[in-house]
């Protein structure tokens, strides 16, 4: 598990250029710049790990482009030892950004292959997640809430009323919405029934499945 000054030269190429396409949360670029997306990919995508694309990832899952995860991470405007919930632990990279924003990250991954792969590669990389679950992402952690912000990193056909009612009073949801392209939305929870919508555009994920355990 190498990870050269090779690799942290692209790491800062790949942070300047997500900068380029908007991405102005200086934190968010810290950790795009820290975290070795290389060891999250099978070694054969190596070469291109610095590119700014997504890559299968096993399980009919991909790790998403880092613009994508950069974007989604500054929606939700982490602040140190906030709850974060993850919908789709994948590959684990995106649960390092939110590590390495100082978020206390609960994640849940549907696929076994992955949560077994991620669940042993992230305490190698020094990345604590509070909670990692194999589970049916749709459901959230009930145990756990509620939830400062909460990340779906799949595209879902509707916000699952599970996931709004975990979130904190004053809480940020970001979801991809839609089933073939996703529209990035962003859910700010205003009081116990009321909710603030915000939306950002398009995005291409993989879908978020219910009920596949």
């Amino acid at each position: 598990m190498k990870d050269t000054a090779k690799h942290q030269g692209l790491r800062n190429q790949l942070a300047e250029l997500l900068a380029q396409k908007g991405i102005t949360d200086q934190n968010v670029l810290a950790a795009i710049r820290k975290i070795p997306r290389h060891l999250f990919l099978n070694s054969s995508f190596e070469d291109y790990a610095y590119q700014d694309k997504a890559f299968p990832i096993g399980a009919g899952q991909t790790i998403s482009q880092p613009y994508t995860v950069a974007f989604q991470s500054q929606l939700l405007e982490v602040k140190k030892d906030h709850k974060v919930l993850e919908i789709g632990t994948g590959s684990g990279y995106q649960t390092a950004v939110l590590f390495h924003l100082g978020a206390k990250v609960y994640s849940v991954e549907r696929q076994n292959e992955l949560f077994k792969q991620t669940s042993a590669l992230l305490p190698k990389l020094g990345i604590r997640a509070k909670h990692l679950s194999f589970g049916d992402g749709y459901k959230g952690l009930p145990n756990h809430a509620p939830f400062d912000s909460i990340i779906v990193t799949a595209g879902a056909p509707i916000i699952p009323q599970a996931l709004m009612a975990q979130l904190k009073v004053g809480g940020r949801l970001v979801i991809p919405l839609g089933e073939t392209h996703q529209v990035m939305t962003l859910l700010v929870r205003k009081n116990e029934t009321q909710f603030e919508k915000h939306e950002f555009g398009e995005f291409r994920f993989v879908p978020l499945l219910e009920n596949k355990n």
